[in-house]
């Protein structure tokens, strides 16, 4: 069983910045490509950052690009989300989750397994 468990939202003002971190359990934490995504009130799930396994590639929503960043640490089985210049709009419920299946379909939820269980990011204008 994979457990994910994100910390590090909170409430920050217009332009500022916060670090959300999703710690994983397992012995195969490397061997997966990592997602973040986020879902506001009365909105879908939207896709927002992923990285591949070994931390090579990365992807971004065109929303965030520029503004975030995602890393890994496969020593330590965690996956980073770094949110600068942050907006009104960036506030969401922000949930990571492992992906099947190497990079196809990263951007798409239904390619995740597992999922933690949020974490809110509110920023105030």
């Amino acid at each position: 069983q994979v457990q994910l468990v994100e910390s590090g939202g909170g409430l920050v003002q217009a332009g500022g910045s916060l670090r959300l971190s999703c710690a994983a359990s397992g012995r195969t934490f490397s061997g997966y490509a990592m997602g973040w995504f986020r879902q506001a009130p009365g909105k879908e799930r939207e896709f927002v950052a992923a990285i591949s396994s070994t931390g090579d590639s990365t992807y971004y929503a065109d929303s965030v690009k520029g503004r975030f960043t995602i890393s890994r640490d496969n020593g330590e089985n965690t996956v980073y989300l770094q949110m600068s210049s942050l907006r009104p709009e960036d506030t969401a419920v922000y949930y990571c989750a492992r992906k099947l299946g190497g990079t196809l379909g990263i951007m798409t939820p239904r390619w995740y397994d597992y999922w933690g269980q949020g974490t809110q990011v509110t920023v105030s204008s």
